[in-house]
This record gives C-alpha cells, structure tokens and sequence, in this order.
C-alpha cells in the first residue's frame, strides 16, 4: 500500500514539473525565437542599401591611395613661422 501512495505520489510530482515548468519554458523559448527571427526579418531591409544606391564592385573607388610626394626643385616652397603679438 506505502509503495502504491509513493508511485502516485512520483506520478503526481512527474505531471506537475512537465505541465507546470517544462511546457512554460518550451512555449517560452519558441516564443522568444520566433521573435527573434521576426525582428531579424525586419531589420534585413535597413541593412541593405536601396537598390539604386548600390554600385557594382569594380565601379568602387579603391581606397588604398598612395600617396606619392611630388618633389620640385624651384623653390617656391615658404617655410611656415609662428608670428607673436
């Protein structure tokens, strides 16, 4: 009889913690993903730049200028000096 109260006792105690913690926190996650993932969709369009905004790839200027210091010998160059009042 005490084995039989223990086994429905398990019982009980099994279909509370399922029902009553494990399908909350699974109706939860999905909820929260589902949302995640909508709200992902949403901002996919703020990311792109509209269609006639984009250039191809080759069009693209190529930021890696290097700068060659162009040197002339004829003297026009002024050294700059700080004037104090």
């Amino acid at each position: 009889m005490i084995k039989d109260l223990f086994w429905c006792l398990m019982i009980y105690l099994l279909y509370r913690f399922v029902f009553e913690f494990l399908v909350p926190v699974g109706r939860t996650f999905w909820t929260i993903k589902k949302n995640i993932s909508k709200m992902q969709q949403q901002q996919q369009p703020f990311n792109q730049p509209p269609p006639s905004q984009q250039e191809p790839q080759h069009n693209k200027p190529n930021n890696s200028f290097k700068h060659t210091p162009t040197t002339s010998n004829s003297g026009d160059y002024i050294d700059f000096e700080e004037i104090k009042d």
